[in-house]
């Protein structure tokens, strides 16, 4: 397969979620708060972005691409345990009428988010919060060693 005006035959190019995840980050940095993506706050759970804002809340932000991808998520409740806010971020094709009401809403797409519905509140315990601003910092560290040697051992 030849180059073309996309990049070379070997380019990844980014899911529709990731996208999704992008214009998240990209904004929430607006809100004060940095973001990581894909996280594990515990085994089985994996969140697609979480932030850490200026006072150390914790918003987790899952992001559904399409109905099918929402229909087939059964463990964004677990989540829940792990965060002050949730929210739920799609584009604006999505049916957000499937979405619960009780969380947050996010429109977004590869650049930028607006929060439609904010969240209710529901803090953590600091012993969680402790934990999980723990794991955040782990993680944000790994991703930025990756970046800057990447021929290094994964060993974690």
């Amino acid at each position: 397969m030849p180059d073309d005006a996309f990049g070379s035959e070997f380019e990844i190019r980014p899911r529709p979620g990731q996208l999704l995840q992008r214009g998240v980050s990209r904004a929430l940095i607006s809100h004060g708060f940095v973001s990581v993506e894909e996280l594990v706050p515990a085994p089985g759970l994996r969140v697609d972005v979480m932030a850490l804002g200026p006072k150390g809340e914790i918003w987790i932000v899952e992001c559904k691409s399409c109905r099918a991808d929402f229909q087939g998520d059964s463990k964004w409740q677990g989540y829940l345990d792990w965060c002050d806010r949730y929210f739920w971020a799609v584009d604006s094709d999505f049916p957000t009428d499937l979405l619960p009401e009780d969380h947050g809403l996010m429109i977004a797409d590869a650049y930028d988010a607006e929060i439609l519905r904010m969240a209710p509140e529901t803090k953590l315990a600091p012993a969680r919060r402790k934990a999980i601003t723990r794991t955040f910092a782990v993680h944000a560290a790994r991703r930025l060693h990756a970046l800057r040697d990447p021929g290094a051992g994964q060993a974690w």
